[in-house]
């Protein structure tokens, strides 16, 4: 009887199989043309596998509709092992289709977008999901032509477990389009998503997440985004930039990101359970009100340090009866049940002046805990704030507060938690009902879970040390052979020739043990070139000009003349330069158009007889907010007899979706600078747009003016304790910079 029964169940069994299998199919596929194929004829519950290997220069065209219970699925073999390359992009339209595990890397979309939710302007997909894909480094070489790496059209999607990583050309991370009403109360659902590190664009148009656009902002999206995480997001001001109605953020996690969640257009948006942990990073921001019926409560700010409109909370003024691109006034808002722990800046009425000049109104900013050490102003008022009613807010004892009410002080205490975050006592959380202050996702549990989270860049002085003998081209062959942070020593006072142009293509440093400098010539016109990937340290070296060709425009270093996608450093360290005066533009350093550098430094350095500028950082001159350097620093050195300057910084236009540069000049000597016969801008030093100015303990004798050229927003720009010998006055556009014990003699 047992017998009996077991081979029923196992007839029973495989008759339903046999059923199954006649209406789900699965089908391999090998190549472009068995994919279309298989496309082609997919039926409800069928799913179509990309075979393991690398799909080069492929445009996936996935079309169907499938059901509810029965989608269509495009998947890989095995996730993470179908590996798109080279110039391809995929586009879905239908409904109920599913892409899982894919990876897109090493190569770049030759359309505007890599992964598409539709086919043609009218063939879109919804009641779609994209899950467990990876897009990494998957970006146009030129850094400033622009796409989208994950554009969302249709209704009812879902995009989750995906993994976003270093894009590095100009354009939107994650869109959700709304150009047609078939895209419009859209209710997508972005979830549990890994927004790994962007690095800076150093221009407008590098948003990780961006719902809507202006023209469609007055629109609903009804766009739900939730429990992702943000890992130093770092493109431009607006990691988020809300331009559509309806939306809501909840749960997510911004890891020393620059820039905040920007309310920029819509209304009815809810900001809820988010955590932003800046850790003190420069530039680290939080959330930023715009418009009307906004919601921001319960969330939780640590550590951050960026001001006006990258501050913790900034509530901003609007423009009356504003156009739809530009600031609608900020009108029954709430801002509420908040905890800000170290957090340097709450601004109310930012960016307040002729046009936006309409401060909040019917608005509140009740129950927030706001305890900071660092900064003990963190309240700025930058307008008539009548309009927002303050209530049950607690402040550290210690802390200025230009609001006369609605606030409360207490000693500035804090513990860390289990969970490794600070808090405040226990009893003031309840008093708002913040509840238990614990990460609402962790970074482990978004993205594909197959694909690691490693960093991409590598460390200067993480490699080898090399020994280079002195000699022709030894140093050439050197970096020819070297790998990512090894490190290259000279010899004390041996002598370097290079015949051939030294190219960096990784993060390498270049030094000499402490004593007599190594002397290096080149018959190049450029000693070293640092090429797209490359970032370069320099110690104890002597670089001279006497075996350079006579060329206009030598360097000792410059960038690619190509554009590069990748953001390069360059360190200067106790380095000595004479007589780069074989021509009359003979400079030490040149940033070409396209390339971008996170930071440049040049410190207690020694640079005579040179016929072009030190640094030359000013050739983006679009006027678009483009730039070359975001960090740079100058101290502790002697430049003397230069004919240009020793430096100039160009940034053009005034827009305002960036944060440099950034420049520190202090405790340097300038003698006989600035003032060659063919000298363009006439100055010791020039900063046209700079963002972020500190020039100080510092001496310049015999030598052309500062010249400032102050632009976009509110820079700003500090001279101190500085003594002018023989040289004329600070040079600038406006008012707008501060002196203090500059001394002209």
């Amino acid at each position: 009887m047992t017998l009996i029964r077991t081979v029923l169940i196992k007839g029973i069994s495989t008759l339903v199989l046999l059923l199954i299998h006649a209406t789900v199919f699965a089908q391999q596929v090998a190549n472009i043309d068995e994919f279309n194929r298989a496309v082609a004829h997919a039926k409800p519950g069928d799913t179509i596998v990309l075979a393991n290997g690398e799909w080069k220069d492929v445009e996936l065209i996935f079309k169907g509709k499938g059901t509810e219970d029965k989608p269509i699925t495009l998947t890989a073999q095995t996730p993470g092992e179908v590996v798109i390359t080279g110039r391809s992009n995929l586009s879905l339209s239908g409904e109920y289709l599913v892409v899982d595990g894919l990876v897109f890397t090493r190569g770049y979309t030759p359309t505007g977008e890599v992964i598409a939710f539709r086919t043609s302007p009218t063939a879109l997909a919804s009641y779609s999901r994209l899950t467990n894909v990876v897009i990494d480094n998957f970006s146009h070489p030129e850094r400033q032509l622009s796409d989208l790496w994950l554009a969302i059209y249709g209704k009812h999607n879902r995009i989750d477990h995906n993994t976003f990583v270093n894009k590095r050309n100009r354009g939107v991370t994650v869109a959700v389009r709304m150009n047609s009403e078939g895209s419009r109360k859209n209710n997508h659902v972005i979830e549990y998503n890994y927004f790994g590190p962007r690095q800076v664009l150093g221009a407008n148009g590098g948003e990780t997440l961006r719902i809507g656009t202006s023209h469609f902002s007055r629109e609903y999206a009804n766009t739900l985004v939730q429990y992702n995480y943000f890992d130093r997001t770092n493109g431009e001001h607006e990691i988020i930039s809300n331009k559509s109605s309806g939306n809501t953020f909840i749960g997510n996690v911004f890891f020393e990101a620059q820039g905040t969640l920007t309310m920029r257009h819509g209304h009815y948006t809810r900001v809820e359970n988010n955590y932003f942990l800046g850790n003190r990073k420069p530039n680290t921001g939080g959330i930023r009100i715009i418009n009307e019926h906004q919601t921001v409560s319960n969330n939780y700010l640590y550590g951050l340090t960026g001001r006006r409109f990258r501050g913790a909370l900034v509530i901003m003024n609007g423009v009356p009866n504003s156009p739809p691109n530009r600031y609608d006034p900020v009108i029954e808002s709430q801002m509420d049940n908040n905890v800000v722990i170290d957090s340097d800046y709450i601004q109310l009425g930012a960016g307040a002046d002729e046009e936006r000049s309409a401060p909040p109104s019917r608005s509140q900013m009740h129950n927030n805990i706001i305890l900071g050490k660092q900064n003990l102003n963190p309240i700025t008022v930058f307008d008539d704030v009548s309009g927002i009613s303050f209530k049950g807010n607690v402040l550290n004892e210690k802390a200025s507060n230009p609001i006369e009410s609605g606030f409360t002080t207490v000693p500035y205490e804090v513990t860390q938690n289990e969970q490794g975050l600070w808090v405040p006592a226990q009893s003031l959380l309840d008093e708002i009902g913040f509840g238990e202050v614990k990460l609402p996702v962790e970074k482990q549990d978004t993205g594909a879970p197959y694909y690691e989270k490693r960093e991409s860049q590598v460390a200067f002085d993480s490699g080898r040390e090399i020994h280079v003998a002195p000699g022709i081209d030894t140093l050439v062959k050197a970096l020819d052979k070297s790998a990512a942070g090894d490190v290259l020593v000279l010899d004390n006072g041996g002598e370097y020739l290079l015949t051939r142009f030294a190219h960096i293509t990784h993060p390498i440093t270049l030094k000499a043990k402490s004593g007599e400098k190594p002397l290096v010539r080149s018959e190049k016109p450029s000693f070293i070139v640092i090429e797209n990937g490359g970032a370069l340290k320099i110690q104890n070296l002597w670089f001279d000009g006497a075996a350079s060709p006579d060329y206009k425009g030598n360097s000792i270093i410059r960038t690619s003349r190509y554009s590069m996608n990748i953001n390069y450093s360059l360190s200067v360290e106790d380095v000595k330069v004479t007589d780069l005066d074989i021509n009359g533009y003979f400079y030490f350093f040149k940033a070409h158009p396209g390339t971008f550098a996170d930071s440049i430094s040049i410190l207690n350095s020694q640079m005579d007889n040179i016929t072009g500028a030190i640094l030359s950082l000013n050739k983006e001159t679009d006027d678009l907010g483009v730039y070359s350097v975001e960090n740079l620093t100058l101290k502790g050195n002697e430049f003397s007899n230069i004919k240009e300057e020793v430096v100039t910084v160009y940034r053009g236009g005034f827009d305002e979706s960036t944060f440099g540069p950034m420049v520190t000049v202090e405790d340097n000597y300038l003698f006989n600078v600035g003032k060659g016969k063919t000298h363009r801008t006439g100055a010791s030093m020039y900063f046209h747009g700079v963002q972020n100015l500190h020039i100080s303990e510092t001496v310049i004798e015999d030598s052309a003016l500062i010249s400032l050229y102050l632009t976009n927003g509110e820079p700003l720009t500090l001279i101190e304790n500085v003594t002018m010998r023989n040289t004329p006055e600070i040079q600038s556009n406006h008012a707008g910079y501060t002196t203090k014990h500059v001394v002209y003699q």
